[in-house]
C-alpha cells in the first residue's frame, strides 16, 4: 500500500472530529472521500498532510510511520496537496509559486522517470505556461486551481491530494482536469474530495464514504455510479 491510516482520531480543539478513521491508497489508485458537509472529509485531508495533528493512531506512508512529522516534511516525503481554496500566494507571480515545490523538496526537479517534474507538469497544464510572469491576483478560479495543482505536481509526488478540485469551474475547464487526472493515475495514487458525485465516482477506483467523523461504507467506486437505488440506499444522496 502507499498509504496507510490506521484508526486515527483527530480534534479541532475540544471537539472530536474523526473517530478511529481507517483507510488506504494503493500505487496508481484514485480514492475518493464521499458524505455531506462537516462529515470528517477535510479533517482527514489535513490529518494526512499534517495541518491538523491527530491524537492517536498511526499514518503509514510507502512503509515510513509519519504520523509526527510536521506538514513539509510528509511533502518531502512525497505527499503533494492541491487546497480546496487553491492556496496561490497572491502577491507571487506564476513561476515564483511553482518555484516553492523546488525548494521545498530536495527531489523535486526528479520526477519518477528522471524527469523534470515541473516541466512535466507545465505539460500537463500548457496554459499554465503562458502566464508564469503573472501574479497570482491576477488569475481567474480556474487557472487558480491549474497552478495549485501543477505546483502540487512539481514535487513529484506519489500521491496526489485534491480537496474541490472542480469547485466552481467552467464545465469546459471541469472535463480537462477530469482529463488530467485521469492521466495522472498512471504516475501517481490520488486521494480527491469532491461535491460532484458522477465526476467523482467515474474517475475513482474506490470509495470511502463517511458519517460524523467515521468510515460507514467502503467499496469499489462503479457499483455506485451504475446503480442509482445502490447509491442511495449506500449514501443516501
Amino acid at each position: 500500500m502507499l498509504l496507510e491510516v490506521d484508526h486515527i482520531n483527530t480534534f479541532r480543539g475540544p471537539a472530536h472530529i474523526l473517530h478511529d478513521v481507517s483507510l488506504t491508497v494503493a500505487e496508481n489508485e484514485v480514492v475518493s472521500l464521499v458524505g455531506r458537509n462537516g462529515a470528517g472529509r477535510t479533517t482527514i485531508i489535513e490529518s494526512i498532510t499534517g495541518l491538523l495533528p491527530m491524537r492517536t493512531g498511526r499514518i503509514t506512508f510507502r512503509g515510513r510511520d509519519i504520523s509526527r512529522l510536521p506538514p513539509h516534511r510528509r511533502a518531502r516525503c512525497g505527499i503533494g496537496y492541491a487546497p480546496e481554496n487553491s492556496g496561490i500566494f497572491p502577491e507571487l507571480t506564476v513561476a515564483e509559486n511553482l518555484m516553492i515545490s523546488r525548494w521545498l523538496s530536495d527531489n523535486a526537479r526528479r520526477g519518477t522517470d528522471g524527469g523534470d517534474a515541473e516541466a512535466r507538469a507545465l505539460t500537463v497544464f500548457p496554459e499554465v505556461g503562458k502566464f508564469l510572469s503573472r501574479p497570482g491576483l491576477n488569475l481567474s478560479g480556474g487557472q487558480k486551481k491549474m497552478v495549485s495543482i501543477a505546483r502540487a505536481m512539481a514535487l513529484a509526488p506519489a500521491l496526489m491530494i485534491l480537496d474541490e478540485a472542480f469547485e466552481g469551474l467552467a464545465p469546459a475547464v471541469t472535463l480537462e482536469l477530469f482529463s488530467v487526472f485521469d492521466r495522472l493515475r498512471r504516475h501517481m495514487g490520488i486521494v480527491i474530495v469532491e461535491h460532484n458525485l458522477d465526476l467523482v465516482l467515474a474517475l475513482a477506483d474506490r470509495v470511502f464514504a463517511l458519517e460524523r467523523g467515521a468510515v460507514f461504507h467502503q467499496g469499489p467506486a462503479e457499483a455506485l455510479l451504475t446503480d442509482l437505488d445502490y447509491r442511495k440506499k449506500i449514501l443516501w444522496l
